[in-house]
């Protein structure tokens, strides 16, 4: 039956091209507006590591105090004095410090200039706890830590740059004038947002260059090159005493795999935090804070808010084209009134009747998602008069999102039918014979 009533439809569309044509249009004028903006939300508020987003925490201890830190909220890095601390106690599963550098690579080719290299500076356990995947070699251990080793693991990208992707495992690599041995080449990795480090930057920047100790840049006083915020007046004039100051720029990561864990480590920084107030550093009661990657996400505020607002507006859009369609739908169906009479007449049932013009409807539908996806992909072009170039850069028309429109389209002009065919069904077989 749905084959006799496919063909049915089709035919019922044919009758009046014109008619049929603004509906098609109208639904995919609408979820081609609705798809563009949510593959825009869908990349910025996804979950970037749900293998362990549950299991990764960042603490939070508040160093200024209630008359400066962010209305009651502690600060979302650590000084240098919190953050070694926490380092020793080792209370946690895994751990690490990142701080964003900046450091001039040398490249390998003759004659060449030096180049600008991002990176952060890491601890050895940050490669297991983000899951971070290799192409050769791996990351290193809590031992180079110690020794303040000269390793460096490099991504894939600037690996490719540098030597032209070859296994570099064991050679070395020449940063800001030092020398360092290439322990890991990355494979391509860039969560999105880039969540270990959204502290004072979007979450949605390239790849970065590679991965140095923390000790190691420490050592050598490389400053931070990524967000230092701090309180007060201060006159700091050496690295040390910048150490030393209250200026927050290292950011922590833990991870804890049970809750009883993650409760027994809230009372670690509790307890950590009173310590300082007793010595008379903190002089305010212990505020302190422990969220997982999402609820991290959540107050670093990630999401763009124009991704949301966009989002809701082309929702809103897409619903005022399917009250059009409803109402297409309507005037279509009715002028079919005396066809339909016949047909009750013949013995056809309301639920066959039903039937006939859902499907009918679902053939628009699937007819407008077709037209949804091609001005979805035109549109993709068309992000970044909208949102910031690294936002824009995440919108792309993949085999999911191709589905979802053809479904979204189908599936909504079947549900704005149901008012059309239900109208459609009550049409008395009588009244029509009879005014025939």
């Amino acid at each position: 039956m749905f084959t006799y009533y496919l063909q049915l439809g089709l035919r019922s569309l044919k009758r009046n091209p014109m008619l049929t044509a603004l509906m098609v249009m109208a639904i995919g004028f609408g979820v081609s507006a609705s798809m563009i903006t949510y593959s825009v939300f869908r990349a910025v508020s996804g979950n970037p590591i749900p293998e362990k987003s549950s299991q990764l925490f960042v603490p939070q201890i508040d160093a200024w105090g209630p008359q400066q830190n962010d209305k009651g909220e502690p600060s979302g890095a650590l000084t240098y004095t919190d953050a070694m601390a926490l380092m020793r106690a080792h209370q946690a599963t895994r751990q690490t410090l990142i701080y964003r550098v900046m450091l001039s690579a040398l490249p390998l080719r003759a004659n060449s200039v030096p180049t600008s290299a991002e990176g952060y500076a890491v601890t050895g356990d940050f490669f297991p706890m983000f899951n971070v995947p290799f192409l050769y070699g791996s990351g290193w251990n809590s031992g180079d830590d110690e020794n303040r080793a000269a390793d460096v693991v490099l991504s894939q990208e600037f690996n490719q740059r540098m030597f032209g992707g070859a296994n570099t495992v064991g050679r070395e690599i020449t940063l800001s004038g030092h020398d360092y041995r290439i322990v890991g080449v990355m494979k391509h990795w860039n969560p999105t947002p880039r969540f270990y480090s959204v502290w004072g930057e979007s979450g949605f920047n390239d790849p970065p260059d590679f991965y140095v100790l923390l000790n190691r840049m420490l050592d050598l006083k490389v400053d931070t090159w990524g967000r230092n915020s701090c309180r007060g007046n201060l006159a700091f004039t050496s690295f040390d005493q910048w150490l030393q100051s209250n200026c927050v720029w290292l950011m922590p990561w833990v991870e804890l795999d049970t809750s009883s864990e993650v409760a027994r480590y809230r009372r670690f920084l509790e307890g950590y935090a009173a310590d300082q107030q007793r010595a008379g550093r903190f002089a305010w009661s212990p505020n302190i804070r422990l969220p997982d990657v999402m609820k991290w996400l959540e107050v670093e505020h990630v999401v763009p808010p124009e991704s949301r607002i966009s989002l809701a507006v082309a929702t809103a859009f897409f619903v005022i084209c399917l009250v059009n369609t409803i109402g297409l739908l309507l005037a279509k169906f009715m002028r079919r009134a005396s066809e339909i009479g016949v047909r009750r007449a013949l013995g056809a049932t309301r639920h066959e009747i039903y039937a006939q013009y859902l499907v009918e409807a679902a053939s628009v539908g699937l007819a407008g998602g077709l037209v949804g996806l091609l001005l979805t992909a035109i549109g993709m072009s068309g992000v970044g008069l909208l949102f910031a170039p690294e936002i824009a850069k995440l919108a792309h028309l993949d085999m999911s999102l191709v589905g979802l429109t053809l479904v979204v389209a189908t599936l909504a002009t079947v549900a704005a039918a149901f008012y059309p065919a239900w109208r459609a069904a009550q049409v008395q077989p009588a009244w029509q014979l009879k005014s025939n």
